[in-house]
């Protein structure tokens, strides 16, 4: 706090208050924001002033001075501390639930204050420097919550145990080695509370109170949160205990729009006060124009950030509403499309949709996503404007004088809303690209043992639209899920687009064959199941069944020429039951034979024995 000294001039003390002021040559105390000091004296030498006259002003300025030191020393506030010691001209700003004015005075002897560059930073920390990393998710729209993450990252080897303590990780080499009482604990926090209580603490421990005096909240793990994370922004303060992580949230209805900073700083708990460890600072914005993002896909495109479709193919468009705190939840939101093609305007209730381009070119893409929040009645003041259609949020240069005032439209049923509006544009190119692909036929080149290896299929495929500069074969299993081999090719087609591709087979099986074709914009493919026969070992397999088979014939020859050589008649004799039963099947079965084959009854041998037959 820098300060001045000038007469001790109150209006409201009357003009015979301040003309003794100034014949005392009295002095007061005003704050600059230049920095400098100025002494100004107004004390008048009367009739008979000598030296004692003269030694009372100076000895009234030396005690001022002296008291000025002493104020300055104890006057630090958050805005010295966490804008880094600069200072700026004081702003109005809206009140943040839960946020206090930075002006506030900062006990500076408990948390202390280091410039950047300080040698007392590299010591503040054991085993090395902490640094911290402040996350948001902005951008906010005005009246939803803007979130921020701050996490510390530790030196080398060092981790933050249940407890909350920082220990060393196991199995992690530090370079140097730590000594024998830091084999486990960089900061034992819970003996400390444990024996503290952190409510009866001696001076020789840390109170448990911020840099404003407050106390720390009594919450569930209270004790084991030793860390103090202070963050600023908007000329307001909030100050929260936590571990090596911490997230909160900040509603944006008072915060106005555009972009601002977020400054954290952060401090641990020491024995006897509390000790900077980091600090990290981050940039957030509050806007009323509602987060839109828009993603597109084509089945057949190659590559989609490059903004280039192809013709007479489906265009999928899936937009993105940026809504992290969820606020737009029970809004009716409405989405309308203008493809630039002449096809006129299309209002869908729906975050996706699909349109076709049938003509080549270039196209402008506009959305326009529109949100209807519900939101409580206010009553409207008589300086408020006329209600509108779109609500507006703007910050005043004093929030005190002339608050901001938000425009409600009423419901039907009652209630009221607010517009929100979001927009999306984009340029996008259409080409006539590769639709399809199909393959016609596939061909198993026979090869004999001595030309090939392999197994060789060649594919016959056709395709429509453009002509492909490429292709591409992927050989995977039956199931298409896991791939054996990938091989691409460059080709020219010139005139139709109809081409045989080879490919080769290690062994023998089913395959999943997928192929495509390609060019610059474009690729489209065509999927098959082939079975591959052996190569050269089909042809070794086929001449071992032939050989088998041979020996086998031979062997069957051979076999009956031997029984018909060494065959002796032998009689049979049979009983008179047996040899009637037997004449009996033979006279039938002779019967069948002369139905059905006659011309074979003078081949029977036994019929030579019969007389009248030669």
């Amino acid at each position: 706090m820098h300060l001045c000294l000038i007469p001790s001039h109150d209006e409201s003390r009357g003009p015979s208050f301040n003309r003794r002021a100034e014949r005392r040559g009295s002095f007061t105390l005003t704050p600059l924001g230049t920095g400098a000091v100025s002494v100004r004296s107004s004390a008048a030498p009367g009739p008979g002033s000598g030296t004692m006259g003269a030694a009372r002003p100076l000895g009234m300025l030396l005690l001022l001075l002296l008291a000025q030191g002493l104020l300055c020393a104890a006057a630090t506030r958050f805005q010295d501390v966490l804008n880094h010691g600069s200072t700026s001209p004081v702003t109005s700003y809206k009140k943040l639930q839960g946020w206090s004015s930075d002006q506030n005075k900062w006990d500076e002897k408990l948390y202390p204050f280091w410039e950047e560059g300080d040698p007392r930073w590299e010591d503040c920390w054991k085993g090395g420097r902490v640094t911290a990393k402040l996350d948001s998710d902005s951008p906010a729209l005005v009246g939803s919550n803007v979130s921020f993450v701050v996490t510390l990252q530790f030196p080398k080897c060092q981790t933050e145990d249940n407890d909350g303590n920082i220990v060393y990780r196991r199995n992690c080499t530090r370079d140097p080695p730590a000594s024998m009482d830091q084999q486990v604990y960089v900061y034992n926090w819970t003996e400390w509370t444990d024996s503290c209580g952190w409510e009866n603490c001696t001076s020789s421990h840390s109170p448990s109170v911020f840099p404003d005096g407050r106390p720390f909240p009594h919450h569930p793990g209270w004790r084991r949160r030793n860390f103090v994370y202070v963050f600023h922004t908007s000329g307001q303060y909030y100050q929260t205990t936590g571990r090596s992580s911490v997230k909160f949230s900040v509603n944006t209805a008072n915060i106005t729009l555009g972009e601002h900073g977020m400054a954290v700083s952060i401090y641990r708990r020491g024995h006897s006060g509390f000790v900077p460890v980091a600090r990290a600072k981050t940039t957030y914005s509050v806007t009323d124009k509602i987060p839109v993002t828009v993603s597109m896909f084509q089945k057949h495109d190659r590559n989609i950030s490059d903004s280039i479709f192809i013709k007479d193919s489906p265009i999928t468009f899936d937009v993105k509403i940026h809504d992290p705190s969820y606020y737009l939840n029970n809004s009716a939101i409405s989405y309308k499309w203008n493809f630039g093609d002449g096809s006129g305007l299309f209002v869908a209730s729906g975050s996706s949709t699909s349109h076709t381009y049938a003509l080549q070119g270039n196209f402008t893409l506009n959305l326009t996503v529109q949100a209807i929040i519900p939101v409580p009645c206010r009553p409207v003041t008589p300086t408020a404007p006329p209600p509108t259609t779109a609500a507006t949020t703007g910050a005043s240069s004093d929030s005190d004088s002339s608050p901001t005032v938000e425009s409600v439209e009423d419901n039907p049923d009652g209630g009221c809303h607010i517009y929100r509006n979001g927009y999306y544009g984009s340029s996008i190119a259409v080409v006539e690209g590769i639709l399809e692909v199909n393959i016609i036929q596939m061909t198993s080149i026979q090869m004999t043992e001595s030309q090939a290896e392999n197994s060789l299929v060649d594919f016959v495929v056709t395709c429509q639209g453009s002509l492909p500069t490429d292709v591409c074969t992927v050989v995977s299993d039956p199931t298409c899920q896991v791939s054996k081999s990938v091989v691409c090719d460059p080709i020219v087609v010139t005139d139709e687009c109809l081409l045989t591709i080879r490919r080769a087979f290690e062994e023998p099986g089913t395959y999943c064959i997928n192929i495509t074709l390609g060019d610059d914009t474009s690729q489209a493919l065509a999927s098959a199941l082939i079975s591959v026969n052996g190569g050269a070992s089909s042809g070794t397999t086929e001449g071992v069944f032939i050989f088998l088979g041979l020996l086998a014939v031979f062997a069957t020859i051979g076999a009956f020429v031997l029984y018909k050589r060494y065959k002796q008649y032998k009689p049979i004799e049979r009983s008179a039951e047996q040899t009637q039963k037997q004449e009996g099947f033979t006279a039938y079965f002779s019967t069948f034979k002369a139905i059905f084959f006659p011309n074979s009854t003078e081949r029977n041998p036994l019929l030579k024995s019969k007389p009248g037959i030669v």
